[in-house]
């Protein structure tokens, strides 16, 4: 399992036998060391989606403490981040094969104290200009960028009949970052819990004139001694696996491969809906029930959506990826109309009680469908090159499993670079919708048609009998 160098050092981290499909293996020393890496990595990706949320908790409060930025200003500095994160989702995708999944779980959780530390500097100084803040923004996309790596890692560790429950336990645990930096840093900023090490409180008048004392740095800040013993944690306690070494131009055969751009396609439909959903829900209620405390139910949807991602992952183990992925569409379809339903329109003045139960209803299924559709990535690889070595001897096949793994990393990876931007796309929509209609419903039935076409593209390829490739 180590290796040793030519001057009879000892490399413990280094795992130059794995195999997880072995079933002895597997049960004799695998699967305790799949555990620990996977239990090491939850917790750095978390801090990962807090950082890359953080700048749409702190924005809000800018103009309160007396920074002089422009509506669409503050909208770019929320936007920022989920464009920077899919942006480096492409390069970090392949990461993992080239540095090790210890080193660059290590290094690109650590890379998380630039915009932690820089935004908690930036926002007690009413004079930092607004290029500064954006940067801050653009670095927050660390956070987003670390999810591709991660997945692919965590990908690599655990036999194929328990991907599906083990990426759903990573993703969806490190997702209830979104929901926790929206949650807890509006409550974090109205105490002084850093002391000196905080920094002075601002001063900003409530709706009622009152004065009120924040530290907005707080929701910054409060997060770097925890990513400082993540990326300590991850480097002594996570593994490199020596076989899942490759070069770029080893992974990027992805490129050529067809169910790569499919697979996008469909996680697109789930985790791009959960991203984009989670960035505009706040917008979307104040547009459409302004009546309401936007914030007091934002995080819900986040939180549900992250908590049903592991039980998406582990339901598709049991019933298969594409028969849990195609039903989970169809669901989807259906809340939208049900969201529309319950929205306030010239003939009724709506149900905020309806339209929440709907929207949590559709979190609920980005989060399942998060799981199924990262469960169907593996299967449909290793499947497909298992296929083309059939008959070709144990040594071929052995390869296949080998490549097949490469390759479906890599895919997990890019099909979250690419549905990352679903997070700038979908609250865009909104925006759109409501500058050309009037409202929001037009940007809502747009993602019905879209949900019908992930509807078909999966029956189509996976799901239906005789399938193309049935996972």
């Amino acid at each position: 399992m180590i290796t040793e160098t030519p001057f009879g050092k000892r490399r413990p981290h280094l795992l130059t036998i794995w195999t997880p499909e072995d079933k002895a293996f597997w049960g004799r020393e695998g699967q305790a060391i799949a555990t620990r890496n996977l239990w090491i990595s939850v917790p750095a990706l978390f801090l990962a989606f807090a950082l890359w949320q953080i700048m749409s908790v702190v924005a809000v409060k800018l103009p309160q403490i007396g920074f002089k930025f422009t509506t669409n200003q503050l909208f770019w500095l929320v936007a920022a981040p989920a464009l920077s994160g899919a942006t480096l989702r492409v390069f970090y995708s392949f990461m993992i094969p080239v540095f090790g999944g210890r080193r660059w779980t290590a290094i690109s959780t650590a890379s998380l104290l630039i915009p932690a530390i820089g935004v908690g500097i930036a926002v007690q100084n009413p004079s930092t200009n607004y290029t500064t803040f954006l940067i801050l923004a653009l670095l927050c996309g660390f956070g987003g960028g670390n999810f591709s790596s991660s997945m692919a890692n965590i990908s690599f560790f655990f036999p194929k009949e328990r991907k599906g429950s083990a990426l759903g336990v990573n993703a969806g645990l490190g997702n209830l970052g979104v929901s926790s930096v929206q949650f807890l840093a509006p409550l974090l900023i109205t105490v002084g819990i850093l002391g000196v090490f905080g920094g002075g409180p601002q001063t900003i008048a409530n709706s009622a004139g009152q004065q009120t004392t924040v530290w907005i740095q707080n929701a910054a800040f409060i997060w770097v001694p925890f990513i400082v013993l993540a990326a300590f944690f991850a480097w002594v306690g996570m593994n490199d696996i020596s076989d899942v070494r490759a070069s770029f131009s080893d992974q990027a055969v992805i490129f050529k491969r067809k169910h790569t751009w499919i697979m996008c396609w469909l996680y697109l439909g789930t985790f791009g809906s959960f991203i984009g959903y989670s960035a505009g829900f706040p917008l979307l209620i104040k547009s459409e029930f302004p009546q309401v405390n936007a914030l007091q139910f934002a995080w819900l949807g986040p939180l549900v959506g992250a908590l049903l991602r592991p039980f998406g992952g582990w339901l598709a183990d049991k019933l298969g990826g594409a028969r849990v992925t195609f039903w989970n569409f169809i669901v989807m379809a259906l809340a939208v109309l049900g969201v529309l339903h319950f929205m306030p329109s010239h003939l009724s003045s709506g149900s905020f009680a309806g339209f929440l139960s709907m929207f949590l209803l559709l979190f609920l299924t980005t989060g399942i469908g998060n799981g199924s559709t990262f469960r169907m990535i593996p299967v449909i690889f290793v499947a497909d090159r298992q296929r083309n070595a059939t008959g070709k001897g144990k040594e071929s096949e052995d390869q296949a499993i080998k490549q097949g793994n490469q390759e479906a990393a890599a895919v997990l990876g890019f099909s979250a670079a690419v549905a990352a931007y679903g997070g700038f796309f979908i609250p865009k929509s909104y925006g759109t919708s409501i500058e050309f209609t009037g409202g929001t419903a037009g940007a809502l039935y747009t993602f019905i048609v879209f949900y019908l076409t992930c509807i078909a593209i999966t029956w189509w390829y996976y799901a239906r009998k005789n399938a193309e490739m049935p996972c």
